[in-house]
């Protein structure tokens, strides 16, 4: 069996790696990258962004590259902290948290593993936070490790 890892390059997501290594090493592990399309990011905006068909296609592979850019520094920085690690990028289907929870599902994940907070910035707080979300709808055991503490 595999740990799922939340990652979108935060602190938070990079404290969760680090601990997840600390008291798992050798463990495998998928280091998951949810991204969403720019079509649902511009519905979703208040703004009422509009872009041609034809921009959303290219931006969405520019953003898909990133992502599983962003997948795989995850999975080098499990690897270095002790995880057998793979990265995975996903497009969300609903929400962020959904997609972790369906892959969890998918991967038969013994643990899903994620920060308290991400990148998610103002939707995070109207919708409420994807690791809350994770522990409310995953059905099996969710490990939310705290923010690392900063330094003033």
């Amino acid at each position: 069996m595999t740990i799922l890892i939340a990652y979108d390059g935060s602190d938070d997501a990079k404290a969760a790696i680090a601990f997840a290594g600390k008291i798992m090493p050798g463990e495998s592990a998928v280091v998951l990258t949810v991204w969403e399309r720019v079509a649902m990011t511009s519905a979703r905006a208040s703004v009422g962004l509009m872009m041609t068909i034809d921009q959303l296609g290219e931006e969405d592979k520019a953003i898909e590259e990133a992502m599983k850019e962003l997948a795989q520094n995850g999975a080098n920085l499990a690897n270095q902290a002790g995880l057998d690690a793979t990265p995975r990028c996903d497009v969300d289907s609903l929400a962020v948290w959904s997609t972790i929870v369906d892959v969890a599902n998918e991967i038969d994940a013994k643990l899903i593993v994620t920060g308290t907070r991400g990148l998610g910035g103002v939707r995070s707080l109207l919708l409420g936070s994807t690791s809350d979300r994770v522990l409310h709808h995953a059905h099996r055991p969710v490990m939310v490790v705290p923010a690392p503490e900063k330094n003033t």
